[in-house]
């Protein structure tokens, strides 16, 4: 337990307003110019198309010696572990056969709304191509070859690159027609195959590939002027698709005219996705899916810069500065991040999207413990992993995550951190509205984080599955705001949609502190409650290493409510206490104080599942008002700590 000292020193701290001294606030100015690309069809063909453009420029396509790269990666300590993640797999891909795609799996989507079987399969064939490649380079393991030629060849010959889960999305195209996520990603991967390692291979296996990513990825966009319905998304879909397209016809599109046309189109689609980011640059989706949209962005911008020569820079505009700073936005420790909307708590970033966004605009660096797995991503996506290998700076591994407190206003997410016995204590808290991409009702949710753990959490990403995007989406744990830290008002939960938002009252953005007011009102079903005011006072004490945060709830009924609960998730067990509840990670804890006369404890147990199927067990605190009423408050202190060292 820790002492009441650090309470008070709170208080007094609040009587006479935060403190301005110490850490540096940083808050993204919304108000600055919304960046795009800037580029009208005329300057993207004149650069496209100029004698000087092209893949003979020097730094094309990665805009480094790619070869030299790989004999400095071949003696760096620092890619060891990659390197031999990379031969095990080759190995693998050499020594096991290819698992067939076969219709009961394509058919399981359709039955019963599952993808992980089908998808099990099919990026397993990915990981075996990443594999197959990369030892040949970095091995140069010839022998390898005929069991990259049979799997490119197997490839080429699956009925549809995207996966069933995204077929319907094609409309009245053919399954072989449909650019998902996923097929421009294959296109990708295959046509950097062929650049890396094209000479190696026999010739019919070359020309198989490039017809079938003519025939599946850049026929469908010359021939269709329909767009594509990910063309006009805000989301990480725009800068996924347009990105591998992009890439994908710079390397095997040798028609000028074309590729100015392809190019032309594919930036639409990346304004489109820009135009998802506020002015904070805060990427709604969570850390995962700022490493993917934003990481396909920066592959095809830097590819695009390269090939034009620096006629074509889609990375000179403020906004992308901007949105390169998200992972410092919301960060809780080295590691660890906020795990709002489909995400989850730790992530581990790229090395190669970091550097290269270090080496642009020298901005701190987020920590990376080492160079990025091959089996980090579980997409196997082509992108990442060579990016990591020609991009990645290995002096800027193991950087420990710096103090600091960042607000994001347009997305309203505030984030507090902390160094504290070798280790931080973070508070971060959210507002927005609910009908953010990959949304979740979770208005007024927050995180406290101690000595490497999120002691009281977000539970992120559920397993992916038809329903889970479908209209049961809020029937799941992760989505509801039954899975959140947030009050159930009457048995009822928050509503879905952009009518359903957080506005800020008031808040006090300090360098030791945060006072945030948001009013929840709207969250709820219309005539739910009157009134729903959360207020979060948050401040680091320093001397003794202790955080505090005071959350007051209030609310207002025109008649008293049947019910109300306060509620509290972790994945560490709630110990209970008269008056006192306690969360204990490895150094860290949480001590929670409340009024014991007035609310009446219990402790759900909820065995869930995260993304990738992991099993995880849920802990949700419910604290029930003992006699509701037409004005009721709760208030609550939670003392945060983390053990010094013995």
């Amino acid at each position: 337990m820790v002492a009441n000292d650090g309470v008070r020193r709170f208080i007094e701290t609040f009587k006479h307003g935060l403190p301005s001294n110490r850490l540096q606030i940083f808050v993204i100015d919304q108000k600055r110019k919304r960046g795009g690309c800037m580029y009208t069809v005329h300057h993207i063909r004149k650069a496209v198309c100029s004698p000087e453009a092209g893949k003979a420029q020097a730094g094309f396509p990665f805009g480094v010696d790619w070869r030299s790269a790989l004999r400095n990666v071949r003696q760096a300590p620092a890619y060891d572990g990659l390197l031999k993640e990379i031969a095990k797999e080759a190995e693998r891909a050499h020594n096991t056969p290819v698992a067939p795609l076969s219709f009961d799996l394509f058919d399981l989507y359709e039955k019963n709304g599952s993808r992980k079987e089908f998808e099990l399969v099919y990026f397993d064939r990915r990981s075996r191509l990443a594999g197959l490649v990369f030892a040949i380079l970095t091995e140069e393991a010839d022998h390898y070859l005929a069991s990259l030629e049979n799997l490119i060849w197997e490839i080429c010959g699956e009925y549809a690159w995207s996966v069933p889960a995204h077929l319907p999305l094609g409309g009245d195209r053919r399954p072989q027609d449909v650019i998902d996520l996923f097929a421009a990603e294959t296109g990708h991967a295959l046509a950097e195959t062929l650049y890396l390692v094209g000479d190696k291979l026999d010739k019919r296996v070359v020309d198989r590939a490039k017809s079938e990513i003519y025939s599946r990825i850049l026929h469908p966009l010359y021939n269709e002027p329909a767009l594509f319905r990910w063309e006009l998304s805000t989301n990480n879909w725009a800068a996924v698709c347009a990105g591998a397209v992009g890439m994908t016809a710079l390397f095997i599109e040798d028609n000028r005219e074309r590729l100015a046309g392809l190019i032309s189109r594919m930036l639409g689609a990346m304004d489109s996705y820009l135009e998802g980011f506020q002015g904070d640059g805060g990427c709604p989706e969570g850390i995962g899916y700022w490493l993917y949209g934003f990481g396909y962005y920066v592959y095809f911008a830097e590819m695009l810069e390269q090939y034009t020569g620096g006629a074509l820079k889609l990375m000179d505009n403020p906004k992308c500065r901007r949105i390169a700073e998200f992972p410092l936005a919301v960060s809780l420790s080295d590691g660890y991040y906020v795990s709002y909307s489909d995400t989850s708590a730790k992530a581990s970033l790229h090395t190669g999207l970091v550097s290269s966004l270090t080496r642009r605009y020298g901005q701190p660096v987020p920590y990376m413990e080492g160079i990025t797995s091959f089996f980090e991503d579980t997409c196997y996506r082509f992108a990442h992993i060579s990016r990591n290998l020609f991009w990645s700076d290995e002096k800027l591994l193991q950087r420990p995550t710096t103090e600091g407190v960042w607000e994001l206003p347009d997305l309203q997410w505030v984030t507090s951190r902390h160094c504290c016995h070798s280790s931080m204590i973070a508070f971060s808290a959210k507002g927005g509205h609910n009908d953010e991409p990959h949304n979740q009702n979770d208005l007024g949710s927050f995180i406290l984080h101690a000595g490497g753990e999120s002691l009281l959490t977000d539970p992120g990403a559920g397993v992916y599955s038809r329903d889970y995007f479908g209209e049961k989406r809020y029937t799941f744990l992760h989505n509801s705001s039954r899975g959140h830290s947030v009050p159930l008002i009457d048995g009822l939960e928050q509503q879905a949609g952009a009518a359903h938002v957080a506005v800020v009252r008031d808040k006090q953005i300090g360098p030791e502190g945060i006072c945030l007011s948001l009013d929840l009102s709207a969250a709820y079903p219309a005539g739910t409650v009157d009134s729903c005011i959360r207020e979060f006072k948050w401040i680091y004490t320093g001397g003794d290493g202790t955080g505090v945060l005071e959350l007051t709830d209030r609310f207002s009924f025109g008649s008293a409510p049947g019910k109300l609960e306060e509620a509290f998730i972790s994945l560490a067990e709630p110990k209970l206490e008269p008056g006192a509840v306690s969360w204990q990670g490895r150094t860290g804890e949480v001590l929670l104080r409340y009024d014991e006369q007035l609310f009446a404890p219990s402790v759900e147990v909820i065995s869930t599942q995260w993304r990738r199927g992991i099993p995880v067990v849920i802990y949700r605190l419910v604290l029930a008002v003992v006699r509701p009423v037409e004005q009721m408050e709760f208030k609550g202190v939670f003392e945060v700590t983390v053990k010094g060292e013995a």
